[in-house]
């Protein structure tokens, strides 16, 4: 694997260069390193400054992503799972890729359907029913004191 581009999709590779990497100590058990080592790793990827995606990439990945991505145009990506600052960076990388493929593929198109002929008889059997409950509920008789 080319170690200066990071492949998302076959068409789509961002150099590696765009990523930048920050580290800071993790929460959690880490024995004697806890609370000396910075092993929490923070990925962040200008969106709207990277040249590598098209403007159309990017809005799907603004629309995909919005929650992530910060007013700034940065998107943030925490990776802390081992004790390891190397392990956690890749695992960093490995859910970027992850996310921004699944941002930019594109859903299949949805195909039409008809409603079953017993689908259309349940539901008017039900409304049957709840009309049928509503007229016994204004029927009833007043009681006599």
């Amino acid at each position: 694997m080319d170690e200066t581009l990071v492949r998302i999709t076959g068409r789509v590779a961002i150099p590696a260069d765009e990523l930048t990497f920050t580290a800071s100590r993790s929460s959690g058990p880490g024995g004697q390193n806890v609370n000396k080592v910075s092993t929490r790793i923070t990925l962040w990827f200008d969106l709207a400054a990277s040249p590598s995606l098209t403007d159309a990439d990017k809005d799907r990945i603004r629309q995909a992503l919005g929650s992530r991505i910060g007013k700034d145009g940065l998107l943030r990506i925490i990776s802390q799972t081992t004790r390891s600052q190397t392990a956690n960076k890749e695992l960093a990388v490995a859910r970027f890729v992850e996310l921004l493929r699944d941002a930019l593929t594109p859903l299949p198109p949805r195909k039409k359907t008809r409603a079953t002929l017993a689908s259309k008889h349940r539901r008017l059997d039900t409304k049957k029913q709840h009309g049928a409950l509503k007229r016994q509920r204004a029927s009833r008789p007043a009681s006599e004191d």
